[in-house]
């Protein structure tokens, strides 16, 4: 494993960072909303406020993933990306198209759909300079024989974002767009998949990352690896199902989506029964920073895989679908599971930094009030979501108004939790963010 330096993925890394503190200042907006109705209208809305804090997690997620796999790519094969001048176009068409995105929706340009609210030229690209970043990591591999696990997930999902992507894209096809249920279908079908493309490049790089901790590759090329990759794989691509219980689709669709989501016990279990080898593991390494997010991340996704089970039961789903428990899970995989894997990979890339020394205390700091205030703020939303979901259900039904009257309690306490998330955060992006333009100005 070579460690292999390349400015412009440096760039990526950067450029996520400032993405995540965007979507943090925004998500602190959003949250002030349910506790202040109105308290930002004056100068940005809140129909604005929800796109722009989505919008730049979804690519502070993507572009911390691409940086992730291009450098980790680069140490597995020991050679430099094979097409330096079209990753720094990649690179240049994301920092446009994202930060055009952006502006957008602060002056009102929408036309999108849920998640990728904006206007749908932006697609365009998006889609070019994904297929630039497939180009690359396929021509960088070479040789198919014989590759890790994590070589694997890469490549697929590359490619399972691409088709998940432009799926996502054929309500522009009046045939597809005219017709409510096949509409919603499609929608909600396609964002479950684009999670689980993701999550392929994500999980690729955490097990690459674990073996070079630990300095063994062994786990990556055994038979345990793959099957769990193809149980992965076969699970991201089919447990969309709980996103459409509601709509009138064929039952057939719904079952084999159920049973398909009921294989995630099988991950569940296997986390159990890792969990104390993982806990032996975390004492020879919890001093490195990037295997604190790790552990970190361990520990959610044994949460959000739980309550991914629940609501794939279609008689919990009742209560679940459209309330703030949808909302907590999301935070839960978002925050707790991708969002320590990819900072993970932004440590790892600064670890022995003259810089990050400095900043030891105040990352320190950081840490923990992730881990203290991660918790509070999703188990809240999953107690709101519950309680809106059991009056949802009430033949007679109070007013809306006094339904949401009676959450504040809950609202403001994910909102102090939430503000100490972001404080959390920023003392951790801080140091990142410093450490990797001074070792891009040592390399000049």
């Amino acid at each position: 494993m070579v460690p292999y330096r390349n400015k412009t993925i440096s760039f990526f890394f950067i450029l996520s960072l400032c993405l995540l503190t965007v979507g943090l200042l925004f998500g602190l907006l959003g949250a002030l909303e349910y506790v202040f109705p109105g308290i930002s209208k004056g100068f940005l809305s809140f129909e604005k406020i929800r796109p722009l804090h989505v919008s730049s997690v979804v690519f502070w997620i993507l572009t911390a993933a691409m940086g992730g796999v291009l450098s980790f790519l680069q140490e597995h094969t020991g050679r430099p990306i094979r097409y330096p001048k079209v990753l720094k176009i990649q690179f240049g068409l994301f920092a446009l198209t994202f930060s055009a995105i952006l502006i957008s929706y602060l002056f009102g340009v929408f036309g999108g759909r849920e998640y990728w609210e904006f206007h749908p030229l932006f697609s365009v690209p998006i889609l070019t300079a994904w297929i630039l970043f497939l180009i690359n990591i396929f021509s960088s591999v070479r040789n198919f024989r014989n590759q890790p696990v994590y070589v694997w997930m890469w490549l697929t999902g590359v490619v399972f974002f691409l088709f998940t992507y432009t799926e996502s894209n054929l309500w522009w096809i009046p045939w597809f767009r005219n017709e409510i249920v096949h509409d919603m279908t499609i929608q909600w079908k396609s964002y479950g998949s684009l999670v689980g493309a993701w999550n392929m490049l994500i999980y690729g790089s955490s097990i690459y990352l674990m073996d070079k901790i630990s300095g063994n590759s062994k786990y990556s090329y055994s038979a345990l690896a793959f099957w769990i990759y193809f149980l992965g794989l076969f699970n991201g691509m089919f447990n969309w199902g709980h996103h459409i219980y509601t709509l009138p689709t064929h039952g057939y669709i719904k079952h084999i989506a159920y049973a398909v989501s009921m294989t995630e016990l099988i991950l569940f279990a296997r986390i159990i029964y890792l969990w104390k080898d993982s806990l032996t593991i975390a004492k020879k390494h919890l001093h490195i920073q990037s295997y604190k997010f790790i552990m970190s991340a361990d520990v959610w996704i044994f949460i959000t895989l739980g309550l991914a089970i629940a609501m794939s039961v279609p008689a919990l789903n009742v209560y679940m679908h459209g309330t703030h428990v949808v909302v907590g899970h999301t935070m839960g995989a978002t925050i707790g599971i991708n969002s320590m894997l990819l900072l993970a990979f932004v440590y790892d890339q600064i670890h022995g930094s003259k810089k990050l020394e400095s900043y030891k205390r105040m990352f320190r700091i950081g840490y923990s009030l992730i881990q203290i205030f991660l918790p509070i703020f999703v188990f809240t939303l999953i107690v709101a979501g519950f309680i809106k979901g059991y009056w949802q259900l009430q033949e007679e039904q109070s007013a809306f108004s006094v339904m949401m009257k009676s959450l504040k309690p809950y609202f403001i306490v994910f909102a102090i939790s939430g503000t100490g998330l972001i404080v959390g955060f920023l003392m951790v992006i801080y140091p990142a963010i410093r450490s990797l333009l001074s070792m891009n100005s040592q390399n000049n």
